[in-house]
């Protein structure tokens, strides 16, 4: 590979303008700024970089997607899918931004600007790879298909619906994404090997028509909209962290021997204080070991309460019995746990526990929760290729929250990355050290190697 990072060390400057470029493009899907002009633009680069297949595709309801494919020198080679996102989060808040968000201003070797780790640098690396293997070796190692989409931030609704319907152009042996990054105190090479599904729901509850005065509260006692929510909660998750749902935990996929190998390598690494504080805790984490805070991170089931209200919340107090309470919930679910299936669990959850009076509405249930086995091909590539890189091991950090491409064209599937902490995606003054884009782009490179390795 030294001649594959020779070439791209000496178009440094090249590559730095660049992302540069795309940077200062704005494309904010929530706001559905600028989408329409990044999709030209990334179409453009990659020509510029010698992926004349390069295209726009219309995707029903949101964003083009700006897909390729590009062929290896061996027609018996396997073909890795390349993932990724041009579109970026709001910038807001504007004001705390040293430099505009969308200037690309460079400061002391750091590019800012929004999209700059989320996931331009990402995207750019992949075209850059490739165009070095073009360059010194003729072809790509692998068949190589692009996928690029634009509107990963708001959670790609319109994504599975396109995959559904052009699967022939998501067919490949693998897919690698490099919207990831590096473990968040260790700062190694950090590598997901699938992902969690995701069920959000909604609980509500009425319990009569009017606020009355509390002094009458005594009328309601425990059966008041408040109470009852408040008591269904605590039948759904205890003091200790197990959802207490039936069945919940039965099909679960624990992880496996090389599973826990990587979690006790994570163990020589991770500092708790480090990660406490970045989560800003006031206390400790509920863990006394810190492979049992590992193994929670990394495969563990969630039920998290991220809205609750009920009654009067303004300043002072009001004092009614609330007519209704809502709470909205969001259960992680990792390999093996259908979210239309844990649905159907908490159901029969609420009727069998008395709690047939709340409403259940369902605002998502992204399905498919995978796990790569550490074996495959694919993991092998990429943990290899961060050693390459990093001239150290990665944290290989189990599942993730990525893979829409998955659920309807079934292959092993791998994320990682190499934005850190203090990039502050989703974040004022986002950034990307060039030192550390430079090496984004080895990375991806070494991966096509890597791959081509295991699978030739």
């Amino acid at each position: 590979m030294q001649d594959i990072y020779q070439w791209i060390d000496n178009r440094r400057e090249e590559q730095v303008s660049e992302l540069q470029e795309l940077l200062r493009q704005p494309s904010i899907s929530a706001q559905q700024i600028g989408l329409d002009e990044c999709a030209e633009l990334l179409k453009d680069q990659m020509h510029r970089n010698g992926i004349t297949t390069a295209r726009r595709i219309p995707v029903p309801g949101g964003p083009d997607l700006v897909y390729a494919t590009q062929k290896a020198a061996d027609p018996s080679a396997k073909t890795l899918l390349c993932y990724g996102h041009y579109d970026v989060q709001p910038p807001e808040p504007v004001d705390e931004w040293i430099d505009p968000p969308f200037s690309a201003a460079i400061r002391d070797g750091v590019i800012y600007a929004r999209g700059a780790t989320d996931n331009k640098s990402g995207v750019l690396s992949w075209v850059r790879a490739s165009r070095a293997f073009n360059e010194v070796k003729g072809a790509p190692p692998v068949n190589l298909i692009y996928l690029f989409e634009g509107e990963e931030e708001m959670g790609s609704p319109h994504l599975e619906e396109w995959v559904l319907n052009n699967q022939e152009l998501c067919q490949c042996d693998a897919s690698v994404g490099l919207d990831g990054g590096v473990h968040p105190t260790a700062y190694k090479p950090e590598i997901h090997l699938g992902i969690k599904a995701i069920l959000v729901v909604e609980l509500r509850i009425k319990t009569h028509e009017i606020d009355f005065w509390s002094g009458r509260a005594q009328l309601m006692q425990a059966r008041s909209a408040s109470w009852r929510l408040i008591h269904c909660l605590n039948s759904i998750f205890d003091e200790n962290g197990r959802i207490l749902i039936d069945g919940w935990y039965e099909d679960l996929l624990p992880p496996d021997e090389d599973d826990m190998y990587y979690l006790r390598k994570e163990l020589e690494v991770i500092d708790r204080e480090q990660l406490r504080r970045q989560f800003g805790l006031t206390g400790d984490f509920p863990f006394d070991d810190d492979l049992e805070l590992l193994k929670a991170m990394h495969y563990g089931a969630s039920c998290n309460i991220n809205g609750l209200v009920a009654g009067y919340t303004g300043e002072g107090s009001k004092t009614i019995v609330p007519t209704q309470a809502a709470a909205k919930l969001d259960f992680r679910c990792p390999p093996n746990l259908e979210p239309v299936d844990q649905l159907e669990k908490l159901r029969n959850h609420l009727r069998e526990n008395g709690f047939d009076d709340i409403e259940v509405l369902v605002h998502a249930a992204r399905p498919n929760p995978y796990k790569t086995p550490v074996r495959e091909a694919v993991s092998q590539a990429m943990i290899h290729a961060a050693e390459r890189v990093w001239g150290e091991q990665p944290v290989v950090a189990g599942v993730s929250t990525q893979g829409i491409i998955m659920i309807h064209v079934p292959h092993p599937a791998v994320l990682s990355g190499f934005g850190a902490p203090d990039n502050n995606l989703h974040a004022p003054n986002e950034n990307m050290p060039i030192d550390r884009y430079m090496q984004g782009i080895k990375f991806a490179a070494t991966i096509f190697q890597e791959f081509a390795d295991r699978t030739g």
